[in-house]
């Protein structure tokens, strides 16, 4: 397994590491209600460099991102990011990423660390247009501290002003001596917080100095287990849950980060428009059990009459709202919100309630 910079600090803490996409990373340190908690009260921080990143740069840089993405990244300015996906040709996708804009001739791509090899692979067969590319995936550590009190956190180890930086947007300056930080706010908590990229030489010096700064505000390491819980809380997809190689943007509600605009030209964009116009027959939705229960993936859904019509892709106990909640692929007719449907659990059939995301 490969490890991050931060092996040893996760051991030395008490944390329960597990293989995940090729690396052995923390699950959990305190628990995993305990930790999901203080993301949403306070301010807790996740080690997420197992992460991939490219470097797509000179003068294709964007016809080549603009080629292989869903999204418009032509809207973006030096200083934002975009959430997009790979659509993979055969009405699937390869993976959701970010796109951060640094200027006209330089973009980072910021991908899942399951699908690091795929994507590289995926980019480069797709770069006809001879842009420079480079996969920098294993010399940046990332840090996502996450929060209310992330910005007060932040805020003390660096003269950027954090109240400036928006949602999908980023600068890159100086945090607790650390040059050349990329802070980002595109967050998979819903929480509110940044994202800090740097070295890998340098992320334990900034890892030490987050939490001195967070003492305060009741600062713990997070692991992947509240991750999980905490995008579940939001609706937000996961790549090999939620989408994968064999869903596509428009049956996924990713529609919003599919793009027509301008008759730009991108992979799979004929098939997603006719997805688009004439619709599909199944769609990912939220849904909340109403007794107790909790819907784990590939348990499947069904009617009132015990018919299949969909399954879970992926689910949890809220530890917000007390209850089971879900992700699943259910039937068109039964994709409207407030209709009823059940989630087969072992031997029992729980009544549930298809819902508009976020779930909080």
């Amino acid at each position: 397994m490969k490890l991050t910079a931060l092996n040893t600090t996760h051991k030395n803490a008490g944390a329960k590491m597990v293989e995940f996409a090729g690396y052995e990373m923390p699950i959990e340190y305190s628990g995993i209600r305990n930790e999901h908690m203080t993301v949403r009260n306070a301010v807790g921080v996740f080690d997420v460099s197992h992460m991939g990143e490219f470097w797509v740069k000179g003068p294709k840089a964007l016809e080549l991102v603009q080629k292989v993405s869903s999204n418009d990244a032509s809207t973006i300015r030096p200083g934002q990011a975009q959430y997009t996906c790979f659509p993979n040709g055969k009405g699937g996708i390869v993976d959701d990423f970010l796109v951060y804009c640094f200027g006209a001739e330089e973009y980072l791509m910021v991908v899942n660390a399951s699908n690091i090899q795929k994507d590289w692979k995926w980019v480069n067969e797709n770069n006809d247009c001879g842009a420079e590319l480079e996969n920098v995936s294993d010399s940046f550590s990332q840090l996502a501290v996450q929060g209310p009190d992330a910005e007060k956190t932040l805020q003390k180890l660096t003269s950027v002003n954090l109240n400036e930086i928006k949602f999908y947007s980023f600068v890159t300056g100086e945090i607790a001596g650390i040059k050349d930080v990329i802070i980002s706010a595109t967050g998979y908590t819903g929480a509110g917080g940044f994202e800090l990229y740097c070295k890998n030489e340098d992320v334990l010096k900034l890892w030490n100095a987050v939490f001195e700064a967070g003492e305060e505000f009741g600062i713990k390491p997070i692991g992947l287990g509240a991750r999980d819980t905490l995008r579940l809380e939001m609706g937000f997809c996961l790549y090999g849950n939620d989408i994968d190689d064999t869903t596509s943007p428009i049956e996924a509600g990713l529609g919003w980060i599919t793009k027509f605009n301008n008759g730009r030209r991108f992979i799979d964009r004929d098939f997603l428009m006719m997805q688009k116009t004439e619709g599909v027959s199944r769609r990912l939705r939220g849904f909340v059990l109403l007794e107790k229960g909790i819907p784990r993936h590939g348990y499947e859904l069904a009617d009132s009459d015990g018919n299949v019509i969909g399954n879970v892709t992926s689910g949890t106990m809220s530890p917000v709202l007390g209850k089971g909640i879900g992700l699943g692929y259910v039937a068109r007719e039964y994709a409207a919100f407030g209709t009823a449907i059940y989630v087969k659990i072992r031997n029992k059939t729980i009544p549930a309630e298809i819902v508009k995301l976020p779930f909080i």
